[in-house]
């Protein structure tokens, strides 16, 4: 693949943007990709990422450990340094220093979870359903049952008045 922006080389690094929901891909040669300014830059992961980002709070002169974590002796500086909690307990100990981080990688600083994609989108009541209604009035009817068909003819209307 050729670089989008001089045509010429090969395109070796690969720059995916994220903005306000849009999302931009771009496929540079290294020459434009350090033209534009971006280098190569290796997180050793997630906690390489976070790392470096708590790098900046380390990095404004602020004292990070006169607090220790009661459980595990975590200080805030082991937790930039290696981008990990020690333990659970670091969460309540330095939640106010690790909140702002959180919400700048996740967004939010409330877990709301996923929802696996093997999952039923929704558990529908089969009881009550238009269709299954249906099925049981035309037992009924042919039953000749015609009290109880009234009643789930009324059912009937009354769920697709509902739904309209």
């Amino acid at each position: 693949m050729k670089c989008e922006k001089c045509g010429k080389n090969e395109a070796t690094t690969h720059i995916r943007s994220v903005v306000n929901g849009v999302v931009r891909e771009y496929n540079l040669c290294s020459h434009c990709a350090a033209e534009a300014g971006y280098t190569t830059h290796t997180h050793n992961g997630l906690a390489g990422m976070l790392s470096s980002m708590f790098g900046e709070f380390l990095n404004t002169g602020i004292a990070v450990d006169t607090k220790k974590c009661p459980v595990c002796g975590s200080t805030f500086s082991d937790i930039a340094k290696t981008g990990k909690a020690g333990c659970s307990q670091c969460y309540s100990t330095f939640g106010s220093e690790l909140m702002p981080y959180l919400k700048r990688v996740h967004g939010s600083t409330k877990h709301v979870g996923k929802v696996p994609n093997s999952a039923p989108i929704m558990v529908v009541n089969t009881e009550n359903t238009v269709e299954s209604l249906r099925m049981e009035l035309n037992r009924l009817v042919s039953e000749e049952r015609y009290e109880e068909a009234a009643v789930i003819r009324d059912k009937i209307k009354k769920m697709e008045g509902e739904s309209k």
